[in-house]
Formats: structure tokens, sequence, C-alpha cells
């Protein structure tokens, strides 16, 4: 998996009337910034800058890129931009705002709502070496999944694919409401147009199709993702990747080593989401919301959900986090592909 090998942009640099602050986030696709807008509010602007492509040394702000990489670096260009402009459009409690998207330094930028709180991924690691207990509680998987759900229908809705679902892209503000983070369309078009480039997805997360060329793309792709990202919540770590299980699957033993846990219903929820084949999985995401539905007369629909108390063991108090990310970062449990 590619790394951010290229310089930030100094602080205090204006760009697009922004005024860089710090990096806060950075990828192998992209580097994120905190930056002040014209009015002085904090804002986190996603700079478009794939290093497997491009080239910035300290004190540079253009990127040099080859020309053998240029109608490569200018295609994801376009896609980058052109996703922005879709995300705009989506208006939900349940995605990340997208403000603004301008062009500076020969690139694109990306302008979007900055929130405090954590991402599900720090709070699963926090938690998951409880002794004798779960990792995340069935009734908070419930509730955060049955919102990310709703966030997802809404990009559907308009035509778009995340296609990098994973706990690492889900944020959790203040009030436990969950965000989707950090879209991937544009990086799955970078990849499939330049196939020496690293592998753009996250290993466990990624369905089967993402490994392949000229794959039929769609909801399912991104069911996968939801799937295994609830598998993370249950056994605390990222499932097995999806090309080793078409050799030795161990994703459905492992989801049931957590009954002792977790409902049935949920274990199987959780593998139909991890079908190797995409027609075996739920095809909308509104068929998946039903099937998530808590089952009638469960005792922990009863019990009150209190988000601070359960997100209490990790302070907010002292830090505010971009609701944004391009994480690369692996878990412990993690092998990097490259």
């Amino acid at each position: 998996m590619a790394t951010q090998q290229n310089a930030p942009l100094p602080e205090g640099l204006e760009a697009g009337g922004y005024r860089i602050v710090r990096k806060i986030a950075s990828g192998g696709f992209s580097i994120v910034y905190l930056a002040h807008d014209p009015d002085g509010q904090p804002v986190a602007v996603k700079e478009y800058l794939p290093s497997s492509l491009v080239r910035r040394a300290v004190g540079e702000l253009v990127p040099t890129v080859s020309g053998e990489n240029l109608p490569t670096y200018r295609n994801g260009l376009k896609c980058f931009f052109e996703e922005g402009r879709a995300l705009s459009k989506v208006i939900h409690p349940n995605v990340v705002r997208v403000l603004n998207f301008f062009r500076a330094n020969e690139t694109v930028y990306m302008v979007m709502a900055y929130e405090g709180g954590r991402s599900l991924q720090e709070l699963i690691v926090h938690h998951r070496n409880r002794p004798g207990k779960e990792v995340l509680p069935e009734r908070h998987i419930r509730r955060i999944f049955a919102q990310v759900m709703n966030g997802l229908r809404e990009v559907h809705a308009n035509r778009l694919l995340h296609l990098d679902l994973k706990p690492a892209n889900i944020y959790l503000k203040r009030d436990a409401t969950p965000m989707l983070l950090d879209f991937g369309a544009a990086r799955q078009t970078l990849t499939q147009d330049a196939p020496k480039l690293f592998p753009m997805y996250t290993p466990g997360f990624a369905a089967p199709e993402l490994y392949k060329k000229n794959q039929q793309l769609g909801p399912w792709t991104d069911i996968y993702g939801l799937g295994a990202s609830m598998y993370a919540c249950m056994l605390g770590a990222p499932p097995q990747p999806a090309d080793q299980r078409t050799v030795h699957d161990k994703v459905d033993a492992a989801t049931q080593a957590a009954a002792e846990h977790y409902s049935q219903q949920l274990l199987d929820l959780v593998s139909w989401c991890m079908k190797i084949n995409p027609l075996e999985r739920p095809q909308s995401v509104f068929s998946l919301q039903r099937a998530l539905r808590e089952p009638s007369g469960a005792s922990a629909a009863k019990r009150t959900f209190s988000p601070m108390r359960w997100l209490g063991s990790v302070s907010f108090r002292k830090r505010r986090g971009p609701a944004v990310s391009d994480s690369t970062a692996l878990w412990p449990t993690q092998k990097s592909e490259a």
C-alpha cells in the first residue's frame, strides 16, 4: 500500500482563499490540512497528490509529474474534481459535508467540514482487549450502522459509490453520530487507468471485485465493506483479505467464534454482506437495512443508549479532529501489501 512521500504545503500558505494551519492526515492518494476559511472558521482541505505519480520537495508548491505519468495524473485529477462536485450535492447528517473545491498549484483541493470526534477504528482498537467482554456491544453496532446505511443510501441515490468503506472512514462525532468519510471512487478510477500503481484499497475491507480489472461495481461492493466493518466491530481486527479467501476462507469460522457475545442474526447478516460472489450479497442498502432491524423483544433494545458514557473512555475534550481521512495506517494485525 502506497504511502505519502511528498512534502506538505507550508503552514501559513493561502490557497484558494483558505489559510493552511497544519497537516492533519496523509496517505498515498492525498494530504489533508487543517485550514481557516475567509471568516476564520476551521475547515479541512484535502489535496489531490497521488504519491505514485508525483513528487514535491520541501519548499515547492507545484508537484512534478513525469511525462509518462501525466495522462494518468490528469485523469485522476478530473475524477477527483468531479467526485468533489458530486459529493457537494449530497447533504445528509451521516455523510461528510463538502463545502467547496478549487484548483491551485496545478492540482485540486476539496474543502470539507471539520468536526470533533474519533474514527470507529480508534474506538475498536481502544475496546478490543477487554478480557471476557465483547469488543463493541451489539446494540451500539446496530445503532452506528443503521445510521451509516442511511448515509450510504443517500450516496447511492446520487449515483455514487464509496468504494473504501472501513472503520477508519466512519467518523463518530462527539454525540456519537457516524459520518462517512474519504470516498474512494477517484482512486479506483486511477488504479484502473494505470495497473502499475499500488493498489489503493484496504486489505480486509475491499470486496473481491476490487482486486480485478473490469469487474462490475455497484452497491453490493460497498455492502461488502459494511459487513467487513461490522466484523471488525465484533472481532477487533480486520477480516481476512478477499484475495486470500478465494484460496482458504477463514471468515465464516472467525465470525461464528463471536457467537458468545453476538446474536446469530447479526452474525448471519455479516456473513451475508461478505459473500465472495457479489450476486449472493444484498443488492441494495435498503434490503440490508430491513435485515438489520433488531429482533423484537431483544433485551438490548430496552437498555438506555448513552453515547457519552460509551465514548467517555476515549476523551474528546482536548482534541478537535477532522471529519476527513486519507488514512493508510495499518492495524497491528495488518501487513502492508506493498
